[in-house]
């Protein structure tokens, strides 16, 4: 059974744990060495009980370097870890279900998008990423701001999955279809515990289009996925689109997105997308990922860099 099918049809993922690694390892690559190692040194301080700072190996055969970025990957991904109740005090304490999206809430009529604002939107996805990009700015202890800089990794990296700032009002979802989760892709009468719905297509296409058929590692795997995204989508050709300061931009581009580019005509309910749809999604997504890693990485330059004295500044 493929991994993907053990996946209900409701679901908040972002992007899957190889889309936010991507998105990590985008990051990493554009932080300073300054900040690579302050903000190692925060995510080693974070509490016992959320279980984060057991992922770093202070040992093996690898370089420190090498042990360091792997640490910062895998936390992007701690948020969606913490989902498995099998670990009932760091799951009551630290998983948010409604952390990782932030709806607009959207209908098509005679051709044209519309907002809803009869029906409340849901997420907290801008309001954690503004209320932890200032925590990371305050006197907080760095067991506090370790929590927060894995759940930036993470949040950033959902906002621009398209879908995770989107509910679109249909007469078949009336109140909205929580990001696409209640559009499924699978036969009507397919068990629940098999059903797959465009959410998760979107959440899990980097995996889709290139899969890891090798069983390889992330190193051999993910990384050059990552790095030939960065040569599709070069820095200098994107810097000018960060927008560190304007989060909303970020979500506003993805809900562009989703309402634009995600419900094309051949869409359609109980079968999955075409190979067409497929390629275009994964365009879509590598610019996203590139998109989303360069902003960490200018966000977090900025969050713990050190400040330009007046001198260098002349």
């Amino acid at each position: 059974m493929s991994a993907i099918t053990l996946f209900p049809a409701l679901s908040v993922f972002g992007w899957d744990d190889v889309g936010h690694k991507i998105t990590a390892y985008i990051a990493w690559q554009q932080m300073t060495p300054e900040v690579r190692e302050r903000v190692i040194k925060i995510l080693l301080a974070a509490p016992e009980d959320a279980q984060l700072s057991t992922f770093y190996l202070p040992y093996g055969s690898r370089t420190e370097e090498a042990r360091r970025r792997e640490f910062f990957i895998i936390a992007a991904s701690w948020p969606d870890i913490i989902r498995d109740r099998n670990f009932p005090v760091r799951y009551k304490k630290y998983h948010h279900s409604n952390w990782h999206y932030s709806d607009t809430l959207w209908t098509e009529k005679d051709g044209k998008i519309e907002l809803v604002t009869s029906i409340p939107a849901d997420g907290l996805a801008m309001d954690k990423i503004a209320e932890f990009t200032k925590l990371e700015q305050s006197d907080a202890s760095d067991a506090e701001k370790a929590v927060g800089i894995a759940w930036l990794e993470h949040l950033i990296g959902d906002i621009h999955q398209p879908l995770h700032a989107s509910g679109r009002v249909t007469d078949t979802e009336p109140k909205g279809d929580q990001g696409a989760n209640l559009f499924l892709l699978t036969p009507k009468d397919t068990p629940r515990d098999k059903q797959e719905n465009l959410h998760w297509f979107w959440d899990s296409i980097v995996v889709r289009a290139i899969p890891n058929a090798n069983d390889s590692s992330d190193d051999e795997y993910i990384f050059p996925i990552a790095r030939d995204i960065m040569k599709k989508y070069p820095f200098d050709k994107m810097q000018s689109r960060l927008d560190v300061d304007d989060p909303e931009q970020w979500k506003k581009e993805s809900f562009e997105i989703s309402s634009t580019k995600i419900y094309t005509p051949d869409l359609k309910r109980f079968e999955m997308p075409s190979e067409g749809y497929k390629r275009n999604a994964l365009k879509i997504a590598d610019e996203r990922l590139a998109l989303a890693g360069y902003r960490m990485a200018a966000l977090f330059n900025k969050l713990f860099g050190t400040p330009p004295t007046a001198a260098t500044t002349k």
